[in-house]
């Protein structure tokens, strides 16, 4: 007699699938592990991932702080209304914390807001200037000697200012001052590698491979240097004008480095600091910085 169709010989109803005693391994054939619910349904499938742990929200909102949105307008962002959409765009963060919720306030002087991934400075107290100083004054907020120095200069502002860096009385060019330790000090330590731009006069004519000698680096007494670049601006009959960019803040570097390859200094100007330029001011003048040239110190200060 034939045996009724869909039943598995070997009983009455045949046993269930997957009950019975399982089969060993082909010799030669490495037994595979039990892959349980994270392993392929199917040939060819990857293997599910498991999900990454989510960080934990963190509270950012200040109930006696000020409307971000108003924050933000005050520092120069853009309009309260502009300041809305930001927020609500989600290009807003707050202590590291995208913000969309219009309704929340922060405290300025205590958190960190950043826009588009840029720092924002909330501080209104906080000054940011940059100056030209000319030459034959030094750099100092006052001396003892009486000699001319920065301080004479702003002396009529309330802030107690200091200066980022420092340039020999006879140098002239760019100085950033402010009343930001934090930023100052990060700007001047040479971990942070912000480079400073210098245009110098020097006795011609400049051989061709004085770029190439500069950059692998020279010894000098309190150890080796090298500019990050050099290049000729001009040259004429026994001058020349090099910008000399380098990331060092030794005492008269620009100065030392270019007398010891034979190019002593003629004249020196400074006229770049990591994003912020002299531009167009004059010596013995000052201006504000921009928001955004706040924003771009901040950057290059690792901020």
């Amino acid at each position: 007699m034939t045996p009724p169709r869909n039943r598995r010989p070997g009983g009455p109803q045949g046993a269930p699938r997957g009950t019975g005693p399982k089969k060993p391994p082909r010799p030669g054939r490495r037994p595979q592990p039990d892959r349980g619910t994270t392993g392929r349904s199917r040939k060819g499938q990857p293997d599910l991932a498991p999900e990454p742990p989510r960080l934990p929200t963190i509270d950012v909102h200040d109930p006696e702080g000020t409307r971000l949105q108003k924050v933000l307008a005050a520092a120069g962002v853009g309009s309260r209304r502009a300041c809305e959409l930001l927020i609500a765009e989600g290009r807003v963060e707050v202590d590291g914390q995208v913000v969309t919720e219009l309704g929340v306030r922060v405290d300025p002087l205590r958190q960190t807001v950043h826009v588009d991934g840029e720092r924002i400075q909330l501080d209104e107290s906080r000054v940011y200037l940059a100056f030209n100083k000319p030459a034959g004054v030094v750099t100092t907020m006052s001396d003892e000697l009486g000699r001319l120095n920065i301080g004479d200069y702003v002396a009529g502002r309330p802030e107690r200012l200091f200066h980022v860096g420092r340039l020999d009385a006879d140098t002239e060019g760019l100085l950033i001052l402010t009343n930001d330790g934090d930023l100052a000090h990060r700007l001047q330590h040479p971990a942070h590698g912000v480079l400073k731009t210098y245009i110098a006069e020097i006795p011609g004519p400049v051989p061709k491979d004085l770029g190439k000698q500069l950059r692998a680096g020279v010894e000098l007494d309190d150890g080796p240097v090298q500019v990050d670049s050099f290049r000729i601006v001009d040259s004429k009959p026994g001058k020349a004008i090099v910008e000399v960019i380098l990331h060092e803040g030794r005492k008269h570097i620009v100065r030392r480095l270019l007398e010891h390859v034979g190019h002593p200094v003629i004249s020196l100007v400074r006229t770049q600091v990591g994003p912020i330029t002299l531009g167009s001011t004059n010596p013995g003048r000052w201006r504000p910085l921009s928001q955004r040239e706040i924003s771009d110190l901040y950057k290059a200060a690792g901020l």
